[in-house]
């Protein structure tokens, strides 16, 4: 094999990849993960279901019953829509947010983040415009960014994204003939920055976006996990023609079946079975058994307003522990969901001060992930679903000695990079976090 410094490229095939595939890199919150899963680190990095919290032996019994009744079937291939008894589960599921659908208009997908592959793929040309709030989900970023779109971060506030800013840019973007294909939401305790939009926002942006004949994706995975009350309807219980809504139960229940659903207008979602059979023939048969039969057997409801109370507590302690460290740190101050949104002072570097807080035996994910034009070196994403109250106290403690010693440096020296290369200290990380 040729040596790097040879001129010659390590990859034989790298001149044969599609152009696409320049767009494929590892994300900084994936790049993290095998240095914060140390046990001495406290990982304030990963938004991770605390899963441990699940009802074990219902799931167990669960797994048994499918498999009693149901295991030939379970362990064959579906079909490419997913299964109808656990279709009419997410029906009831999302009459929680008032959206109105059949068991038809339903597509399940393996995650939802297949479902936003899928919707890309059927709608981006290179080049071609998305819309997305600013700052946004990194995995979005990631798909967006395999497709050759081009992203346009829309600015926000405390009460979501700024509709006299999507405005701005749709008007600019549609002058220099530029096409938008869709503006991508996460509408409720968004991530990263944990804010929720405003119900009079969702109104303004859905008349936006029907005024200008712009697609509206609606991300939604957070939407039941509120603390004190919950977030205003769905995008989707409003405008059926016009929103895709993408969901999951990889927050209220568990990721690892990697199992989420699409409910879109009935042309794409006709579109978008022939892309998932296309790209995996069909969703696994044997988690959407497992999870049909939990749904029909034990009190779904009451798991998720046990996971409310936990990560309630969780974010409470986060926020006690900032102001009695960080006092004079801005940050969001999320109604649910796992994300807080932390803006250093003036002249930090988050992703440079990364190494240095690796050192200190605590992680974050710096606010560059979050974005595709290289913003958000001032901004920090803090998790607090995952480590219990005393851990995360511990890591915010930690945290604010990086910060610290970081602002002494800066004072004395003026803003400065980080010696120790970030590569370094991350080893090869698992194919998801989010």
């Amino acid at each position: 094999m040729m040596s790097a410094g040879s001129g010659i490229s390590l990859d034989p095939w790298f001149d044969n990849y599609a152009a696409r595939a320049a767009g494929l890199s590892a994300s900084e919150v994936r790049a993290l993960f095998a240095v914060a899963s140390r046990p001495e680190v406290v990982s304030l990095a990963g938004g991770m279901p605390y899963v441990a919290a699940l009802p074990f032996d219902k799931v167990r019994s669960s797994v048994d019953t499918v498999l009693a009744e149901n295991g030939p079937a379970a362990l064959q291939y579906g079909s490419g829509q997913g299964l109808p008894t656990l279709r009419e589960h997410i029906r009831t599921i999302m009459a929680e947010e008032g959206i109105r659908a059949g068991v038809d208009d339903i597509v399940v997908t393996t995650g939802s983040q297949q479902g936003l592959d899928l919707v890309t793929k059927l709608f981006i040309d290179p080049g071609d415009a998305i819309l997305a709030e600013s700052p946004s989900y990194v995995g979005a970023m990631g798909v967006f960014r395999s497709y050759q779109a081009r992203v346009e971060h829309i600015d926000m506030d405390e009460h979501g994204m700024i509709p006299a800013a999507l405005t701005e840019r749709i008007e600019e973007l549609q002058a220099a003939g530029v096409p938008i294909k869709f503006l991508y939401l996460i509408p409720n305790f968004q991530n990263p920055a944990g804010v929720t939009l405003s119900a009079s926002r969702r109104v303004e942006i859905l008349d936006i976006a029907q005024a200008h004949g712009i697609l509206v994706v609606e991300d939604n995975p957070y939407g039941l996990l509120w603390f004190d009350s919950p977030p205003p309807q769905a995008l989707r219980s409003v405008d059926e023609a016009g929103v895709i809504y993408l969901g999951s139960f990889s927050k209220t229940f568990a990721p690892g079946l990697r199992v989420g659903w699409v409910v879109a207008p009935h042309g794409i979602r006709e579109k978008l079975v022939l892309a998932s059979e296309a790209a995996i023939l069909s969703p696994s048969s044997f988690a959407q058994m497992i999870l049909a039969e939990y749904f029909s057997s034990h009190d779904w409801k009451g798991q998720i307003d046990t996971f409310r109370g936990i990560y309630r507590e969780r974010r409470d302690a986060m926020s006690a522990a900032l102001a009695t460290y960080l006092p004079d740190v801005t940050h969001t101050s999320p109604a649910g969901g796992f994300y807080l949104w932390l803006t250093l002072p003036e002249g930090l570097d988050s992703k440079e001060m990364l190494p240095r807080a690796i050192t200190e035996l605590v992680a974050y994910t710096p606010g560059t992930a979050f974005f595709a034009n290289g913003e958000g070196q001032r901004n920090i994403r803090l998790a607090f679903c995952y480590p219990d109250a005393d851990f995360i106290t511990e890591g915010i403690r930690r945290l604010s000695r990086v910060i610290t010693a970081e602002r002494e440096l800066v004072d004395t020296f003026g803003p400065a990079t980080s010696e120790i290369p970030l590569a370094a200290n991350l080893e090869s990380p698992p194919p998801e976090v989010v």
